[in-house]
C-alpha cells in the first residue's frame, strides 16, 4: 500500500503556503492596531476644581457676617420677649394689688348693706316726715334702690373675682415660661459670641490676603461662591432710590470731603464710611468698570464710569469682584471693604469724580442727595 505522506523528523515546519498566510495575518493585525487604538474600559473621573483660597475666605466672611447678623437679631428678639414678659408680670402684680383693694372695699360695702338691712328689717332709709311712714308703699319704694345697689355690688364683686383669677393664672404661666426664655437667651448669647469670634478671625484672614495680593501685585477680581448682586432687601432699597443707591447699606460716616489731617497730603478727597472689613461694597449706579488699583494710597480700588459721564471711586478694598470693561448695575456687589493702602482702620473711601483720574473729585454727599440718595 502506498504511503500518502512522509514522517517528519526533528522540528515541525509549516508548509510554505501556511507560512505565507500567517505572515499576512500578522500584517493585518498590525494595521488594525495602528488604525484603531484600544479604548479605555471606563471614562476617567471628572475633575472638580476646589474653590481657591480667595474664594473660600471671601465667602466665609460673607457667610459668617450674615450668620452673626441673624443670630444677633434672634438674641435681641429673645431679650425683648423676656423684658416684655417681665414687665407684664410686674403689671399683673400691680393689678392684683388693685383688685384686692377693690375686692376688700366691695366686701365691706356688701357687709355694711347686709348689717343695715338686719337692723332695719330691710328698710335702710327713714322718711323725714313721720306722716309718710304711714304709707307702706312709700316705705317699700325706699327699699328698692338699696336692693339694686346691693345686687350691683354683688355682680361687681363676682366680676372682680373672675378678673383676679385670670390674672393669677396668667402670672403663673409667665413664671413657668421665664426659665425657658432665660435658657434660650443664654444659648443665643453663647452662639452669638462663637460666630462673632469666627467672623473676627475670618476678617483677619481677609485683610492678610489683601495685603499679600498687593505685595505680590495680584489684585485681580475674585470668584464669588455666593451668586447674585445683593439680597432682595438691598435690591428693594436700590429700586426705591431709582437709578442710584448707597455704596454700603450699614455704616457710620467719618471723615468728610475737604477735611484736613495727617493722613492726607492736602485735603480729604472723598467721604469715608466706617464699616467692618468684608462689608459688601456696591456700585452706586449702572456703568462700566474703567480702572482698578493695586497698592498706593488707595490700596485695592475701583473706578466706575456711569452713563451720565460721572465717575465713582471705591478705595481701601480687601477684594474685588469685577474687572475693567465689565458692565455693572446699580446696587451690584463689586467688592469687599478692607483697610488696604493709606488706612488707619477698616472703612470705605468713596469719591465722585468728573474724570477717572485723582484730583477731579467733588463732594459726594450733596451729589448723592441731588440724585435722591440720603446718607
Amino acid at each position: 500500500m502506498r504511503r500518502l505522506y512522509r514522517p517528519i523528523h526533528g522540528p515541525r515546519l509549516l508548509p510554505r503556503a501556511g507560512a505565507a498566510v500567517v505572515s499576512v495575518l500578522c500584517v493585518l493585525c498590525a494595521v488594525c492596531a495602528l488604525g484603531f487604538p484600544s479604548l479605555p474600559s471606563a471614562p476617567p473621573p471628572k475633575v472638580v476644581r476646589a474653590p481657591d483660597r480667595a474664594t473660600r475666605i471671601t465667602s466665609e466672611v460673607l457667610r459668617l457676617a450674615q450668620e452673626a447678623k441673624e443670630t444677633r437679631q434672634q438674641y435681641e428678639q429673645a431679650q425683648r420677649a423676656a423684658r416684655e414678659k417681665k414687665a407684664r408680670s410686674q403689671e399683673i402684680e400691680r393689678l392684683l394689688q388693685g383688685r384686692r383693694v377693690v375686692s376688700d372695699t366691695l366686701r365691706d360695702d356688701v357687709g355694711s348693706a347686709a348689717r343695715a338691712q338686719y337692723r332695719t328689717g330691710g328698710f335702710t332709709a327713714v322718711p323725714a316726715d313721720e306722716a309718710a311712714a304711714e304709707d307702706p308703699l312709700e316705705l317699700m319704694a325706699l327699699q328698692v334702690p338699696d336692693a339694686r345697689r346691693r345686687a350691683r355690688l354683688a355682680r361687681m364683686l363676682d366680676e372682680d373675682d373672675r378678673k383676679s383669677r385670670r390674672l393669677i393664672a396668667e402670672g403663673e404661666e409667665l413664671a413657668l415660661s421665664r426659665p425657658e426664655l432665660d435658657k434660650d437667651s443664654d444659648r443665643l448669647r453663647e452662639r452669638m459670641r462663637t460666630v462673632e469670634a469666627r467672623l473676627v478671625a475670618a476678617r483677619e484672614d481677609l485683610n492678610a490676603m489683601a495685603q499679600a495680593a498687593i505685595e505680590g501685585g495680584r489684585c485681580g477680581p475674585h470668584r464669588r461662591a455666593i451668586a447674585g448682586g445683593g439680597t432682595g432687601a438691598e435690591q428693594a432699597v436700590t429700586q426705591a432710590h431709582g437709578h442710584w443707591t448707597r455704596p454700603v447699606t450699614s455704616y457710620q460716616l467719618t471723615a468728610g470731603f475737604g477735611g484736613v489731617g495727617a493722613n492726607w497730603a492736602s485735603t480729604h478727597s472723598g467721604q469715608d464710611f466706617a464699616v467692618p472689613s468684608g462689608t459688601p461694597v456696591r456700585s452706586i449706579g449702572a456703568g462700566t468698570v474703567v480702572a482698578t488699583g493695586c497698592g498706593g494710597a488707595f490700596g485695592i480700588s475701583l473706578v466706575v464710569q456711569h452713563d451720565d459721564g460721572w465717575y465713582s471711586q471705591y478705595a481701601h478694598l480687601a477684594a474685588t469682584f469685577v474687572a475693567p470693561g465689565q458692565q455693572v448695575r446699580a446696587g451690584q456687589w463689586i467688592g469687599l471693604s478692607g483697610t488696604t493702602g493709606n488706612s488707619t482702620g477698616p472703612h470705605l473711601h468713596f469719591e465722585i469724580r468728573t474724570s477717572p483720574e485723582f484730583g477731579s473729585a467733588v463732594d459726594p454727599v450733596p451729589w448723592l442727595n441731588a440724585h435722591g440718595v440720603r446718607l
